[in-house]
């Protein structure tokens, strides 16, 4: 077929176009994302696609803060919370082998829970169970840490206390990490197989995930190419640590390192992408196995459950997104699918302040004026900080004073009853923004006052939740 002149003309014009608009939000991403990092709001690995086609895909900051490698699209990192999405997927696949059914009691699986008794697997995979939460609860508070903790101590635990449930199965909905480390023993019962070796049997290796496995790593350390630590803060410093580091202190991310299902697989933005495609492809899980996966439920009192296995689930008339967020051991991760954009987005941080800018990357892919979620740093003089410096005392509750304190190029915000070493950048002369996990948007502003005193006012989202005087 013979192509005229003037057709020719507007298919490499439409060609040109295309690509410039690509090159024009890949640049705009990646501007996002390196003002981030400069602004201790970013340090991990992003990919984002849509329709099939990776707009941005990029790392920033160190993965190794002592051998100062950089992160990179095949850095390696713990996904915290979005480790249960494979979890929840491993018993959809041992529901195809009809080797258990969702409405089984667990009982049948974990026979030493009798007073979790009535719980079934559709519960612990919709966190309906009513089970109690073994992270942030007495579990972890009475483990003597003479050795770290496994999955199989937490149903020891449970199975010794006769702990009652919390609530009557399917009356209501409450996140527990303890529902997904059930859900991994129970794999491990069925299968007969270790749930790492059953994850990378029947998911990893057949998607040719090469780069993802559960790894925890102080109870089996290895050595592992392009590996990212997960860090925080040291206290009145930018130095970061890992969160069991002496100079932070936080022993549990130690004691419970063995605890997988909840948490503990490890991966790369490039496997995962691998993943949410197949997903969404169904090319691991048939369309009916998906449409389970995927469910909406309800409780018994009629309140919807948008929380699919293991995924965070939203519907429209014509289009479902899901994914997952997590946060644990230095580590924030977030994983998001769109049908009404056909849209990947996959972020990996491994510094415990870092951000997730999901709704900056919406606007920048769909062209759309900028909400400003995330406000850049402008460069201030020492002298400038100094201003604001001090002790404000709370007009509406005097017992409690706000203390600013300058570090290198922030202010941090303490109280005198609580250490919060919350730190902030400035966006102009008396308005600083919070460096704070995920991004929350906080904001102090300093206005000076007539009988010259100085006010401290902070806000979240632009509501004041605090005020302050200087005298």
């Amino acid at each position: 077929m013979k192509i005229q002149p003037i057709l020719l003309t507007a298919f490499l014009f439409a060609g040109i176009l295309s690509f410039g608009q690509k090159n024009h939000t890949e640049k705009r991403l990646d501007s996002l994302f390196t003002s981030l990092a400069a602004q201790n709001q970013f340090s991990g690995s992003v990919l984002i696609a849509e329709k099939g086609k990776i707009l941005y895909k990029g790392g920033k900051g160190y993965s190794n803060e002592l051998s100062k490698e950089l992160n990179n699209p095949q850095t390696i990192f713990e996904l915290a919370s979005c480790s249960k999405q494979f979890t929840g997927v491993g018993i959809a696949l041992l529901h195809r082998e009809n080797k258990l059914n969702y409405s089984d009691d667990i009982t049948k699986y974990l026979p030493e829970l009798t007073s979790f008794k009535g719980v079934t697997i559709y519960d612990l995979l919709h966190h309906t169970s009513g089970i109690p939460e073994f992270l942030f609860g007495n579990f972890t508070k009475e483990w003597k840490n003479e050795r770290i903790a496994t999955p199989q101590d937490v149903v020891a635990y449970y199975a010794e206390r006769k702990d009652t449930l919390e609530f009557i199965p399917l009356s209501k909905e409450r996140y527990t990490n303890t529902n997904y480390v059930l859900l991994a023993v129970i794999i491990e019962r069925v299968s007969g197989q270790k749930l790492d070796t059953y994850l990378a049997e029947k998911i990893f290796r057949p998607l040719k995930m090469d780069h993802t496995f559960i790894y925890c790593r102080r109870v089996a350390p290895r050595k592992l190419k392009n590996y990212a630590f997960g860090y925080v803060w040291v206290p009145n410093s930018f130095k970061k640590a890992t969160e069991d580091d002496e100079r932070i202190g936080i022993k549990e991310v130690y004691s419970m390192d063995g605890v997988y299902g909840a948490a503990k697989v490890n991966s790369t933005v490039e496997d995962l992408y691998k993943w949410m495609n197949a997903i969404k492809n169904n090319q691991l899980l048939t369309a009916q196995e998906f449409d389970e996966v995927m469910a909406i439920t309800k409780t018994s009192t009629d309140k919807e459950v948008k929380y699919g296995f293991g995924f965070d689930v939203r519907k429209g008339s014509h289009s479902i997104s899901y994914g997952h967020t997590g946060s644990w051991d230095g580590y924030i991760t977030l994983m998001h699918y769109s049908s009404k954009h056909d849209r990947t987005v996959i972020i990996l941080n491994n510094f415990k302040n870092g951000a997730c800018p999901y709704e900056t990357i919406s606007e920048i892919i769909d062209k759309k004026p900028s909400s400003n979620e995330f406000i850049k740093k402008v460069e201030l003089k020492e002298e400038v900080f100094k201003k604001y410096v001090g002790e404000y005392s709370d007009p509406e509750n005097p017992e409690e004073n706000h203390i600013i304190t300058y570090l290198d190029g922030h202010l941090v915000y303490n109280t005198n009853k609580a250490v919060w070493d919350m730190r902030f950048f400035p966006s102009a002369d008396g308005v600083f923004q919070a460096i704070r996990q995920g991004g929350t948007n906080g904001v102090m502003e300093f206005k000076p006052r007539e009988d010259g005193s100085m006010q401290l006012e902070m806000k979240m989202y632009g509501n004041v939740i605090g005020k302050g005087i200087r005298k």
